[in-house]
Order: structure tokens, then sequence, then C-alpha cells
């Protein structure tokens, strides 16, 4: 063995080959290869492999060729290390196999540490933790680091190698030196930087320093002033917060100080680098490689500090050593305050640094944490070592975000008893079993899966069990006898009775322990886990050493719209409520996004809320959709509709009016942009009150547009023409001018016009400025937003060659996209779309007539998703397509087949970087193209205007020929338009309307005796995805939608309306109340009152029809046909049976009632009773139609582990009550996740052409029954 000196001679070596240079212009800076000083080859082997080949034989490509390093094959879980003796700043890290061998790494984890003894996992972008190895022995594969490591040790951990071979590398790191002024604060120390003057007051502040702390708490930096400015960076919680404040002093003496945060997990005892930017009240706050933006409180410009700025703590003035706050601990290097490097300046004793017990070398705590893996199969086994005392004693620290978790359990002296110390519900529960029967429990804590250490002491003694945790009062479990621990102590979960020790696995009352631990002590006599490792102690499984894995998940937050995103060790979930969006990012809008596409579901007139851009950005407006017409108008209103009498203006000082609308300027652009047509009425009337000046022509009064544009056209004339409607009509009072006003008679005149030119539109400001004269006056009134028409409806373009193609600006979809159109066509394939990067890329394409497929890498290997139809889709008719893909999952949605749904993998890449064009309806090589229509094209929220891009393009031309493809609606209620030769007809069999042209409504009549059972078969058999491209990291799933609609009539309450029941007595139930008004019941967790939603209070049992909507949308519901348990007033509501009207009754695509009068003779519809045909429902639409839509968002609970999958049958009767009654039955077949399930919620939503028949998994043969009988009592 060499000595250290000789080993340090060949620390550095400076390459000349290409492997070096190369790089030299990329990393930006000198840079040297470095060399390996010290290599352990395995935990259970640790020895010196010092030899003077060491350092040459883990080389890259050099002259000698020869050498490598390979564990041997006994050993567990072996890793390379590497010693650069000195903290170095590396840039890039480079991997060959073994020479001359069948052995190298496939991929890998590299590990950075200070000390080589606590390590930190790098994390590339994206959070992805492993690198992508060799695939073969010779060639080199380099790796540039998104952001470099300053660090002195490097490990490199083999994940994967040659199946044929055996781990083989060799490594090189490129870098350079790092040069670093460090201070250590033991927690009661402080640096005060005294200013020259008095007060320092500043307009720009840049303040830059890297920290590693021993704690979640303590303040990194404050300094203050007089009037009340303020500037506080502190960590709470393992999080960074900045409080900032300029020249307010209600902030300064108010409990309500806001903080922006950022940053998470910063407690590891690794650095992490702060860069605050600020001007004027714009700030940066940079953690990382996490920024935010913020505009700070206050009314001035600068920050005005007194005296000081003190860093590591808030000290009390007139008491060194005393803190206002608790005070950093841990290591601050290279701090720089407006350009001033701080610690330098302390180390050199300047005098205006005070240093309070702070020292400039970074101290090096002995803190080493341990990372269980699995929540299945993790455990470590140790010996309980006997106490002098007698009893026992545990105490360790953990953190984690599992909120169930195995943490440690022993079989006690006294058999069968043991205890069982485990997370339940983010709560710490001890478990004392006295027999397989008996036990006694105690709890305490909240959230402890919050993250953070926490510390847990257990101990045995005097016949008590006593637990504590952190600083919380002890919880005690009594005992019958004196007992101490048995021969192991498990922590993490539970060795079998039947386990080897080759053959190690985990037993799992609940879950295993998922996270980390450290410090474990037992009966006060520390464990060291270098010696587990090593196999010189107890025995494990699944466990990380040196190193604790945690990684938020939330951080940044992918929940889109403002979703709440929570997590647990291996993925993290969105929490939708009361956004407006759904789905595993909160990225789907649950509204339509125009009155015309609720017209489209069969909706009649009312209060809507629509989002103009879908997915995007907008959120939901609420408008009135107006149906009455063939035109289906928008309402928009703003906050003055009466007239206004204006007096006393002139040009100098005006009368202004500012127009504030239902919706923001934004969503009103969007709403216009996408509509046919605009117009908005002003109502104008004048006495001696002109418009223009009748001298030059100069306006006396205008309006404003969307724009803040000033227009000077009332009426429908074109802009920049100063002419009223009358001009236009040709019928001015007065033809010398070109509107009544201008005439300026004291008689009042008229100008009222409507404005029609939308791109102004809506009228956002008026002002009127001749009204000062005697007997002047004028009287206005501006009318409300009204639009029509979905320009992208029908919004299609033909293409009629196969290597034709549209093209647009590439894909702006790093972490979702959301693609929706409809196509017809007559080819067996061809590509709709798809954009390409370098190896990333998005497509969508008929793979064969009956097979749509949504393919797509984001770097984790190439996906596909398959729909697979029962009939051909190249039939000539519409076909709706919907794809997503997000960092959670991936859909695709084929008219009303199943959807289908791909898991994405909790540690692979998330973005999808594409740099190529957008090409519709072909590919970039001009083969495969799409020949036939696509309409509607929809990408996250932006419409696509195939029919200008067509204009221009050879071989596609706008439009599409067929009587189904014009903006006119030949089909209503979701009745589909069915081409032919010769015209068309409308297919009506999935709407709950009849007719030519699904218009008609069908009503029933019923009387106590009367009762339909409709019985259906569902069309599609099991369809699973096999493709062999699918990447196995994806994991595929279903999901479940389902949609109820159906009208009533009656003059009688209570009543039961509609009810979902499940075989855990979970129900859901619309009924009447006792006073008539409708409410909705949940009740979605058995040991919990149900809740209870009222959305209006008035009465509908009235005599007149009211149209009910429900829309469910969620991942797990499990329904049996017996065994309802309701609450007491819900089954009163369900009694009082009595005789009614019901039209209109729509579940998913079946419409029961027109069936039962159709088809009398099917197998499918048993009648019982004297059933009548009505037209309750057309008399009622005669006169006055009441809708009724109830939105709700609710958090269904979801909380069962599945570890497989299953398809779980169960069936749903779904009972309509004539005249009040609708109990929907329905059969449901569902996917269970292998994760824990997350919150589902409740809502409300008309989903464009029924396609809300998504399920979990289609069962063939299935049968669903839906029945329609009276209610009697007894029920």
């Amino acid at each position: 063995t060499v000595s250290e000196s000789q080993c340090t001679l060949r620390k550095i070596i400076f390459l000349t080959g290409d492997s070096c240079l190369d790089y030299l212009s990329v990393w930006g800076c000198v840079r040297v290869c470095l060399s390996i000083y010290s290599c352990c080859v395995t935990p259970s082997h640790a020895r010196s492999l010092f030899a003077p080949s060491c350092p040459e034989m883990f080389f890259l490509s050099l002259v000698s060729g020869a050498g490598g390093w390979s564990p041997q094959v006994t050993d567990r879980q072996p890793w390379l290390q590497l010693d650069l003796r000195d903290r170095m700043e590396v840039t890039a890290v480079a991997t060959q196999g073994h020479y001359g061998s069948s052995d190298w790494v496939s991929g890998y984890l590299l590990l950075f540490s200070d000390t080589g003894l606590a390590w930190k996992q790098y994390r590339q972008e994206d959070g992805v933790g492993r690198f992508v190895g060799n695939v073969n022995a010779d060639g080199v594969v380099h790796h540039k680091l998104s952001h470099s490591i300053r660090s002195r040790f490097l490990r490199f951990v083999p994940l994967d190698w040659n199946p044929s071979g055996w781990v083989g590398l060799r490594v090189e790191v490129y870098g350079c030196a790092y040069k670093s002024y460090v201070a250590d604060f033991d927690g009661r120390s402080s640096l005060l930087y005294r200013f020259n003057q008095k007060s320092m007051s500043t307009v720009k502040d840049v303040i830059s320093l890297r920290f590693k702390s021993r704690q979640a708490e303590g303040v990194l930096l404050h300094g203050e002033g007089q009037r009340g400015d303020y500037i506080t960076l502190e960590l709470h919680r393992g999080r960074l917060a900045l409080y900032l404040n300029l020249d307010d002093t209600r902030l300064r003496f108010s409990s309500g100080r806001v903080a922006v945060t950022l940053g998470s997990l910063l407690d590891d005892q690794h650095w992490h680098s702060v860069l605050i930017e600020r001007f004027n009240k714009q700030v940066n706050l940079t953690v990382d490689t996490h920024t935010q933006h913020f505009r700070t409180k206050g009314e001035g410009d600068s920050l005005d500090v007194d005296y000081e700025l003190s860093f590591g703590g808030i000290p009390l003035p007139g008491k060194p050593g005393t803190f206002l706050r608790k005070n950093f601990h841990g290591c601050i290097e290279n701090l720089y305050y407006n350009g001033i490097n701080i610690i330098d300046l302390a180390k050199r004793r300047k005098p205006q640094i005070y240093s309070g017990n702070v020292t400039f070398s970074c101290s090096q705590p002995q803190l080493v944490s341990t990372t269980f893996l699995s929540s299945s199969s993790s455990f470590l086994s140790l010996p309980a070592t006997p106490s002098a005392s007698g009893g026992f004693t545990v105490r360790f620290q953990f953190r984690t975000w599992n909120p169930d978790g195995l943490l440690l359990s022993t079989q006690l002296s006294l058999e069968p008893q043991r205890l069982e110390l485990q997370i339940s519900n983010s709560r710490l529960r001890l478990t004392h079993h006295t027999s397989a029967q008996q036990k006694e429990e105690v709890s305490t804590g909240h959230r402890v899966n919050d993250g953070l250490w926490h510390t847990v002491s257990l101990g045995s003694r005097s016949l008590q069990v006593t637990m504590t945790l952190d600083n919380e009062p002890s919880s005690t479990i009594e005992l019958a006898d004196h007992m101490d621990a048995g021969d192991n102590l498990y922590f993490g979960g539970k060795r079998t009775d039947n386990m080897t020790n080759t053959s190690l696995g985990c037993e799992n009352p609940t879950l295993a322990f998922q996270g980390c631990m450290r410090l474990i002590s037992i009966n006060s006599q520390p464990m060291d886990l270098n010696q587990v490792q090593q196999g010189r102690l107890g025995k494990y499984k699944e466990l990380q050493f040196d190193t604790c894995g945690i990684h938020d998940r939330c951080l940044p937050n992918f929940c889109e719209h403002g979703g709440q995103c929570s997590q647990s060790w291996n993925t993290f979930y969105c929490d939708c409520s009361g956004t407006g969006y759904a789905g595993a990012t909160c990225h789907n809008s649950i509204y339509e996004a125009s009155c015309e596409a609720y017209r489209l579901t069969g909706s009649s007139s009312g209060y809507f809320s629509i989002d103009p851009d879908g997915s995007g950005p907008l959120g939901a407006t609420q408008v009135f959709c107006n149906m009455t017409e063939d035109k289906v108008w928008t309402v928009v209103t703003h906050n003055s509709t009466d007239p206004v009498r204006v007096q006393g203006s002139t040009l100098q000082k005006p009368y202004v009016m500012k127009f504030n609308y239902s919706a923001s300027p934004e969503q009103l652009m969007a709403l216009v942009a996408g509509s046919e047509q605009c117009q908005q009425e002003v109502v104008y009337s004048c006495r001696k009150s002109r418009l223009f000046n009748t001298w030059d022509g100069s306006p006396l009064s205008w309006w404003v547009d969307q724009g803040g544009e000033r227009r000077t056209y009332w009426g429908g004339f074109l802009p920049g023409v100063q002419q009223c409607s009358c001009s236009l009509e040709e019928n001015c009072m007065d033809m010398n001018y070109f509107c009544n006003c201008d005439a300026d008679t004291d008689s009042w005149a008229n100008d009222t016009g409507v404005l029609s030119y939308k791109e102004h539109l809506p009228v956002s400001e008026i002002v009127i400025g001749d009204t000062n004269r005697t007997g002047s006056e004028a009287l206005y009134r501006i009318g409300p937003l009204r639009c029509y028409g979905d320009k992208s409806v029908w919004n299609a373009a033909s293409f009629y060659q196969e290597s034709s193609y549209l093209h647009f600006p590439t894909l702006q979809a790093e972490l979702s996209a959301d693609i929706s159109f409809y196509f017809k066509t007559s080819v067996p394939s061809g590509v709709f779309l798809e954009d390409l990067g370098l190896k990333d890329f998005i497509r969508v394409e008929l793979s064969s007539p009956s097979v749509v497929t949504f393919s797509f890498d984001v770097g984790n290997g190439g996906v596909v998703l398959a729909v697979k139809s029962h009939v051909p889709l190249n039939d000539r008719q519409w076909h709706y397509v919907r794809a997503e893909r997000n960092v959670k999952e991936a859909s695709l949605q084929v008219d009303q087949l199943p959807l289908r749904f791909l898991e994405a993998p909790s540690d692979g890449h998330l973005r999808l970087r594409l740099n190529s064009q957008l090409f519709v309806g072909g590919t970039a090589a001009r083969q495969r193209g799409f020949m036939g229509c696509i309409r509607t094209l929809n990408i996250n929220g932006m419409t696509f205007n195939l029919e200008e891009r067509a204009k221009m393009t050879p071989g596609v031309s706008a439009g599409c020929p067929g009587h189904c493809s014009g903006s006119s609606s030949l089909c209503h209620n979701r009745g589909r338009c069915i081409e032919k030769n010769s015209g068309y007809v409308c297919d009506c069999s999935q709407s709950a309307y009849g007719g030519p042209s699904c218009k008609e409504e069908v009503s029933v009549s019923f009387d106590r005796e009367s009762s339909v059972t409709y019985t259906f078969q569902e069309p599609f058999s099991v369809m699973q995805n096999r493709s062999s491209q699918a990447s196995r990291v994806y994991r595929e799933s279903t999901r479940a939608r389902e949609n109820m609609a159906f009208s009533f009539m009656t003059t009688q309450s209570p009543a039961m309306l509609l009810t979902v029941s499940t075989f855990s007595q979970q129900y859901i139930a619309v009924i009447l109340a006792l006073n008539g008004s409708l409410q909705i019941w949940y009740r979605l967790h058995v040991y919990r009152k149900p809740d209870v939603f009222s959305p209006s209070p008035s009465s509908l049992a009235d005599g007149r029809l009211h149209r009910i909507r429900i829309h469910r949308q969620g991942k797990d519901v499990y329904l049996q046909v017996r065994g309802e348990n309701f609450d007491e007033e819900v089954m009163q509501a369900g009694s009082k049976g009595f005789i009614g009207c019901l039209s209109s009754v729509q579940f998913n695509h079946v419409a029961p009632l027109k069936a039962a009068l159709l088809n009398r003779g099917s197998s499918l519809v048993s009648v019982r009773g004297h059933l009548v045909e009505s037209n309750c429902g057309v008399l009622a639409d005669s006169t006055t139609s009441h809708p009724l839509s109830a939105n709700k968002d609710k958090e269904q609970q979801g909380n069962d582990t599945r570890h497989d999958s299953a398809v779980i049958g169960g069936v749903v009767t779904a009972v309509v009550f004539i005249t009040l009654c609708v109990v929907v039955v329905m059969t449901r077949f569902l996917y269970q996740h292998r994760q824990a399930q997350r919150d589902a919620s409740i809502k409300e939503k008309e989903h464009r052409h029924n396609l809300e028949t998504a399920y979990r998994r289609e069962v063939s043969n299935t049968h669903v029954g839906l029945h329609c009988i009276a209610a009697r009592k007894g029920m």
C-alpha cells in the first residue's frame, strides 16, 4: 500500500487527450480532469485500494487502456467513491466499462458529500436521480451536470449493469477549484455588519449566500429601520421565508406579516444557495434552482435599515448574547451584501464587523441517516442489548411523507405479547398486543408525516411503557407484569418467521415505514450503522445507508390552476376542490368553453359557467346563455345597465364611466375572439348635447374599446368613421349631420345604435363632454355584451394528399398537453398530428381502421396508448379524439369508448422537449399522412385556425364537404349526424329525445303500479393496451365518469329524485325536502355524518317542469344492488309515492323511457302496470322551463391501498320514482390502482357529446339494470 502523499501526487491529472479538451469550451472556465484519491468497493469489504495502479485503472481512455473497477459478485450494494482531497466544483462526469470485458454499468446514482459520511443524491433537472450509463465496455458516456456540485467526495452507485456480465466501471469527472469563505454559527452566535452612517437607504439590493443547517429553524439575516422598513430571512420548518417591507408602519406593528416562502427540506446538512435581488418593489428570491418573483408591501421604493445588518440571529439591543428569535445553527459561506464579502471582513477583523462566537471553519456533525426504500419489504433488525437497570429504552429520529407506516416492533419477553410503534393517519400510535385479540393503544402527535425530523423515545420501566414524541407530553401504557424486549428490535418493518439469512422479506400489517431514520440508540447505546452495512451487526433489507433520500415532490408545484399539492414518499397528489378544474394535475376545466357547447349537450337557457380557454390559464366566468333563438347568445353583464342621466360635463372636465364586467378583460378577449359575432347596444338620447364639434368635427364624446383605444363611431359603422346609425340608415333628422345629436336641438334626439365590430368590444368606458350649457343633457345606457357562435366548433380542413400537412409553431407543452379534435375519413390509417424534438416526440394517429394511438417520449422511453373501436372508424362519419399527457399520467379517449390511462413513473423525466414545427395531418417525412377531414383542433385551450392555414397550403382545402360539416346544428340533444349519399339522418339512439332532429321530448306518465325496467348490455368487451411499445415504467388504468339527466314535474314533497348507493352503505342522494327544495346528500364516509348541499331554497314541487343534470367523475365507487342504508330523511323522501310525469331520462348513452316506448318487444325492456306516453315535457317547454344546475365540489376519500390490479364488479340499481323519485342503478367495473388513491371531486359538468362513458375496465357480457318503478311505502 502506498502512502497518502504518493496518492496526493496523483490526485489531479491534466489530461491532454480529447476526452478532456473537448469540454474546455463548454464548461466556461479552465477545467481539470480530476482523478481518484480513494475508492471503496463495498461496505462488506471495506479495504484500501491505494495500490500504484489504483488511480490509473479507473480513468477513461488512458494510453495504457487497461483497468477498471469491478466489485466482488458477493458484495451487497457496491459503490465506487472518489476523494478529491478538497471541495471542488464538479461540472460533468463520464463513465466507461471495464477494459477488455463484458462488464459495464448501464445506470447509476451519483452521490456527493463534504465529509464522506453524510451523503446526498444528485438530481438532474426534473428531479431525476438516475444517470444513463454505458451500453458496452469501451464507449464513453458524458453527462454535463445541470447544476454543478461543490463537494469533496463523489460516490457512484451502480443500479443496472450488463445482464450477460457484471459491474465494470471507469470514471472521469470534470471541474475546477472552488474557493469558499466559511463561517460557523453554533446557535448562539451572530455576525453584525455596521454601516458607516446611521442609516442605509437602498433602492437596489443583491444579497447572496450559501448555507447548510443542522436544524429546521433559524434566522439567517435581519435588518430594520425606524420608519417601518425591515428585511428578515429565516428558516422555518425547513423552508426559507423572506419578510420584506418598504415604508409601511402598519405591517411592522401587526402580527399579520406575510412571508414569501421557497425551498424545502433545507435542514438536510447539505449546502443550499440563496440569492435575493431587489429593485424598488420588484424582488426575485432564488433558492437552489427555484425562483419566485413578487412585489413588496409598503409605499416606498427604498429599503431603509438603521445602524446594522445581523447575520445568524436577531440580537436584542443592549443585551449581547440575547436574541429575539431562534438563531441559525450551521454554516454560511460566500456571504455577499451588495458586493461586500461579509465573512472576509470578519476574518480580517475589520471594525465594521462584530463577530460573536463565530468560527471560520465548518464543523462536521456525525448525523448519518439511513433510508428505508420500500413500503412493503424494507426493515432493519438490531439486537436488543441488555439493560443494567432492567426494561428497555429505544430512541431515534425519523422523517417521512407517508401517513402510515410501521416504525418499530418487538416481541416482548412474555409471549405472545408484542409492542408496535407506527404512524397511523399521520399520528404516532403505540400498540401493546397482549394477545391475538386484545390490545391497548395510545396516540400522540399531529401530521408527523410533514417531512421534518421527529424524535421519538420508547421506554419500559416499572410496569409502564412510555412513548415521547419531540417536546410533547409523554403517553403511557400500563403493564400487568414486568417485561423486557425480545432478542431483536425491528425498525421500519418486520421479518417473517420463515425467513433465512439469504431470504429476507417483510410482512406488512399496515405498511412498512418508508422514509429516513438516524441517531438510533438502544438502551442508551448508539447503533453504528456502518457495522450493519458491513454485515457485522443485525440484518436489513431494502435500505440505503449514509443518506436520507427524501424528496419534495411538491417543489415545484405541478398542480395547475391553484390546485393544492400533497405527497407521499413516491408520488404527489393534487386537490382540485374549488378550482373549477379536474384531473391528476387540475389541468382540465369542468366547464364547457361556450354556450354553443352547452346547447350541443342538450341544455336550455340559463346561467352557466363557461371557460373560454379550456385548460388555459384563464378561469371560468358566469354568463347567461340564451338558447331560445336559432342562434345561441352569450350575454355578459356589467356594473351599469340602468339608464344614466349626464349634465354639467365639458371637454375639459368630462363625465367618465368605467364598466366592470362579470368577466375579466382577458376572459372577455377570449370570449370575443372565439365567437362568430358580437354586438353591444348603445342607447344614447340627447338634448342640446353634441357628439361631434360642428365646426371642426372633433369628438366631444367617445367610448373606449377593450384595448383602451378611443372610438368615435356610434352604431354599426366601420371603425374610423365618425358617424351614427342614422347616417348608415339615411334617416338622420337633419341630413347635414351624421348624427341626430349634432343637430343640437332643444328637443330630445336619439342616436341609439348597435356596435358590431367585435375586435373593439366590449365597451370599457364612456366619456361625455357637452352637457354644460343651459338645457343641455344626455341620457345613455350601455347594454350587455352579446355574442353568438363558436368559431372553433366547425373550423375544419380537408386533406386530400398523403404528403400534405398544415404546420404551426412548436407545441408548448413541456409539462402538460391536452389535444382534442374530430375527424372523418375513409382511409385505413394516417397521422393526425406530430411534433418532434431531439429525442422527445408526441404523435396521434389512426394506426388501423379501428385503432387510434397516442404515442410520446419524454426521456423515459417510448409510450403508446391505443384505443380499439368495435366498429371501423374510417366510415366517413365524425369521430372524437382527446389525448392528454401530464407529469402524472397519459390518457386517450375516442368517442364513447373506454378511456385509456397510463400512469407516469414516479422518478422519471417530466418535460416534453420539442423543437420542430407542429405538423397537422401529416409528418415531417411526408409519409403516412392523413387523408380526410379534421375539425375543432384544440391544444391546451387554444383553438387552431385550420381553415386559414389551409387556404395557403397545397393539398389541403378549407372546410369539409358533407351535410354534417356545417355550423348549423342539424341534430340536437346529443344526437349524432350521419352522412348519407343524398343527405343525412340524425342518430338519436344515445339521446333522451326523439324525432328527425332529436328535439322531441320523450315523456311518460305513471300511476302507482307502473314501472319500466331497462336492461342493457355494454357493447364494449375487455380491451387492454397490450402494445409492446408501451414503456414498462408506465402503468395502465381506466377512469370512470357518469352523466345523468332527467326532467320531472310534481306538486308533492318530500320525494327522492336520484340515489346512488354502495355495498358499504355509502350513497349520493338527490331529494326534494319537505319544503320542496332540492337537496343533495353525500355520505361518502360510513362513519361520518352525511354532507347536505342545498343549491336553492325555493320549492321545486310547483307543478312545473324542472331539468336536472348531474355529472360524476371519480376514481373509485363500489356499488351493489341490495343493502341500501339511507338516513331517515332520505328514506322519508323515497316513501312518498305519487303520480306524476317523468321526461327525458338519460343515463350515460342510455335513454330508458324512450327504449320502453319504442322497443316494448325487446328482451332488454320490461314494463309493469299501465304506461302512458305523455307530452308533459313539450307542454312545459311551450310555457316556461326552469333549468336547475347544481355545482358541488365534494371530496371523496379513497385511502385503501391496493398492491395488485383488480377488476371489481358491483351492480347499482337506479330506481326512477315517477313524479319525484329517480334512483339510478349502475354497474361499475373499477380498475384498482397500485398506489394509494387520493381525493376525487364530485362536480357538475355537462360533457361535450356524451363522452362520459369511461369505465376503468369493461367486462364482456356485463349487464346493467336501470329501473323505473313507482315509489311506494315499505321500500
